[in-house]
């Protein structure tokens, strides 16, 4: 931890140079990204702290990490001698970051960041902090560049072009749609920074972010033109060919600063603020006027199409034998083989990278036994993995990236005894999977009026989670996505795109989590569909794409009522009739096993 005392150190130095008081330090890259290649890796550099979400504020004689409940173990752990407070984000008696920078003000101070890494909405919100105390913002300096004296190079791999056989749309036809709500918006221009967006807006993908399969670029359209900034060693004669034909133009990456810049003063800019970055934003003449909203884009790729649908099915199939096969494996061989997490997660992952169809994983895979399973996103590392041993359980989060479709799944799999409260636990996550997925509900319904079906049995024994229920899939893309999701509790006011709409495909995985004891998480894709229509509206349902056997080693039955048992039930004949003819008769026949009728009796 004396390393990033010393980090920490010269960054004050920078500071106290720059006349700055406050220096930000996100988990960003120039898009706003979720997860970032290792070139954006400031905020790891500098605090310590590993994993994928987090914001550290440093002054001259303090410094923080704000982290989402997903990672409060892993961050005490981690910042332990670092000198770098742990801020958990979302509880009670803990002040947001603006909240701390806020209470923190004095005269005439100066905040800093990146402003290529800080959203043009976060910006502006420290810029109104500065402002009441006649204080000022920079946003031209990367002062963790300065200092980091070895960082890696920012990637830009060759991109690939998507077939519309697994598309299912051409650029052309994406274009005109996003146009036509440019239109409705009156909006002359529309900066596009979102990865996610411009990869599935162009039918493009590319490997410049571990796991999302996309590339660095901007995407600036108007009615008539489309004009894409990017490495240009990233484009070879193919896709420039393919992107010519759809009247896309080519620009260095670069420069889209400069592009910004030379906007004409009366045009009409949309952007999504979340997204785009302060900087480039900064470069619109200060007369332009800015049209905020969400990126078209977000919710058309969010609706799957049938082609897309149905590629992405085929893929859970594959990733389903995948998981299946790699259970059976564990249960047969935990008694007697010397195991760790690290390579329960080493054989799962080459199961899937084995396939042909398999390009990569869609995350990196979490594998988490006994206490270490209490953190969400836990990571097993080869010389400190814990040895798996014939009783307790195994989380493992696991998914991957496929020519046809994204897939995640996590199962929590029993090695062997466990305690009463643990299957009353387990129970309790299995039944809110189960009730969430088997909903009928009417058009209209957003993720917040359904979360309640995944927590109430949890809540009933005044046990929650620090995560949201469920989050959006993209389409060989980034495997979160928005704006689908369940949640309860909400950040942001109430929008129209917060509806669940048939296409669109939602992870549904409760969960429960004791510190320094153990971890269980269930968790399904499930994709929206029409129901019946009546006097009343329109009703949906959701459709299973996942097919994996769930545990029932770890069902307590007196918890679940028939209903609760039918749902499970009718479950595993699905698995069974889906995954079993890919199986070798040995797995096939535990497969029955695991996938009997269970009733009060059994």
């Amino acid at each position: 931890m004396m390393l990033q005392a010393e980090r920490i150190r010269m960054l004050r130095d920078e500071m106290r140079r720059e006349n700055i008081d406050i220096y930000i330090v996100p988990t960003a890259d120039f898009h706003a990204s979720e997860y970032v290649g290792d070139h954006f890796k400031c905020r790891e550099f500098i605090t310590g702290f590993t994993g994928s979400a987090g914001t550290a504020v440093i002054t001259a004689s303090d410094a923080g990490l704000w982290t989402d409940g997903r990672y409060f173990v892993q961050a005490e752990q981690e910042l332990n001698g670092s000198g770098v407070t742990l801020f958990r984000a979302g509880t009670e008696g803990t002040p947001s970051v603006r909240e701390y920078i806020k209470s923190i003000l004095f005269d005439n101070c100066c905040i800093g960041f990146d402003g290529r890494c800080i959203s043009d909405k976060s910006a502006a919100d420290y810029l109104k902090l500065a402002e009441k105390v006649q204080g000022s913002v920079r946003m031209d300096v990367d002062l963790v560049g300065r200092i980091w004296k070895d960082r890696p190079e920012q990637k830009s791999s060759p991109v690939r072009i998507l077939d519309e056989s697994v598309t299912g749309e051409s650029i052309t036809s994406k274009l005109s749609r996003i146009r036509e709500k440019m239109k409705e918006a009156e909006a002359d221009v529309h900066i596009i920074s979102s990865l996610y967006d411009i990869s599935w807006i162009l039918n493009l993908r590319g490997d410049d972010i571990s796991h999302v399969p996309v590339f660095l670029s901007f995407l600036c359209l108007t009615d008539t033109t489309a004009d894409l900034y990017i490495a240009e060693d990233c484009i070879n004669e193919e896709a420039r060919h393919y992107l010519d034909a759809a009247g896309v133009r080519i620009f260095s990456y670069d420069t889209v600063y400069e592009a910004a810049a030379s906007i004409p003063a009366d045009a009409k800019v949309l952007i999504d603020r979340e997204s785009v970055n302060a900087l480039l934003v900064s470069r619109l003449h200060e007369n332009t006027q800015i049209i905020h909203q969400m990126n078209p884009s977000e919710l058309m790729r969010a609706i799957k199409n049938e082609t897309e649908i149905e590629c992405t099915k085929r893929a859970h199939i594959r990733d389903g034998v995948i998981m299946t096969k790699f259970i059976y494996w564990l249960k047969k061989n935990i008694a007697n083989a010397d195991l760790t997490e690290y390579d329960a997660a080493q054989y799962v992952d080459q199961l899937r990278l084995a396939q042909d169809e398999c390009t990569d994983l869609s995350f990196d895979t979490i594998s988490a036994y006994g206490p270490n399973a209490a953190m969400m996103h836990y990571q097993a590392k080869k010389d400190t993995a814990a040895k798996l041993n014939p009783c307790g359980m195994l989380l493992v989060d696991s998914g991957g990236q496929y020519t046809d479709g994204t897939t995640d799944i996590t199962r929590t799999i029993l090695l062997g005894p466990v305690t009463q409260e643990q299957k009353a636990s387990y129970t309790r996550v299995l039944i809110g999977n189960l009730r969430l997925a088997d909903v009928k509900f009417l058009q209209g319904c957003t993720g917040y009026t359904l979360d309640i079906l995944a927590r109430e049995k949890l809540w009933s024994a005044g046990i929650d989670y620090r995560s949201g229920t469920g989050h959006g899939v993209g389409h060989i893309l980034n495997v979160h996505e928005g704006p689908n999701a369940f949640r309860w509790k909400r950040s942001v006011p109430y929008s129209e795109n917060d509806i669940i709409q048939p296409g669109m495909i939602t992870t549904d995985e409760p969960g429960c989590y004791i510190d320094g004891e153990y971890g269980i998480r269930i968790e399904n894709e499930l994709l929206c569909v029409l129901d019946e229509k009546n006097e009343y509206g329109q009703f949906l349902r959701f459709e299973q794409l996942t097919f994996c056997p769930i545990d029932t080693d770890g069902i307590d039955v007196s918890l679940m009522n028939e209903e609760d048992l039918d749902r499970l039930n009718q479950y595993h004949k699905m698995v069974y009739e889906v995954i079993s003819p890919y199986l070798d008769e040995e797995e096939k026949e535990w497969l029955h096993k695991c996938t009997q009728e269970i009733t009060h009796e059994s």
